[in-house]
């Protein structure tokens, strides 16, 4: 018994000793900005409207933050097959920077008069009125995309 534990304890030790741990700039190189990404569960019958409703709403508004360098693209994923509870729709910008989150008065000011020319502010709330009958949101995070060396 002593001997199978002895064993034992000398193969972990072994197995851990092997183990190789990941170098950054190394095995993987961090990119610069980061992801904000929305996963949304959409009725599967009203995922048109809602893309339609998007590129009314959301496009123009993308475009202001482009124009501003706040972010350089934007994407929408739509899931084939239904999941109850899973997003089906993924709604994707990339920010430059991090620091664009910080606030900016002079510049996030200028953005939204933009906006709602483009946009108004009467219009954004009937379309959350609508998109609300179908849509919820299921995640709101922030992702850094990393490059794995070859």
């Amino acid at each position: 018994m002593v001997r199978k534990v002895t064993i034992g304890i000398c193969a972990t030790i072994g197995l851990a000793g092997s183990i190789a741990f990941a170098k950054e700039y190394q095995d993987y190189t961090p990119q610069k900005g980061l992801w904000r990404i929305n996963a949304v569960e959409v009725d599967p019958n009203h995922v048109d409207d809602y893309l339609t409703g998007l590129r009314k709403s959301q496009i123009p508004n993308f475009e202001v933050l482009k124009a501003h360098g706040v972010i350089d693209s934007y994407k929408f994923l739509v899931r084939t097959g239904y999941n109850k509870g899973s997003p089906n729709v993924l709604i994707q910008t990339h920010l430059t920077s991090a620091a664009m989150l910080n606030p900016d008065k002079a510049r996030d000011e200028m953005m939204q008069q933009e906006a709602f020319a483009k946009f108004s502010e009467a219009d954004g709330k009937a379309a959350v009125a609508e998109y609300d009958k179908y849509r919820t949101f299921i995640d709101n995070g922030l992702w850094s995309e990393i490059v794995m060396t070859r």
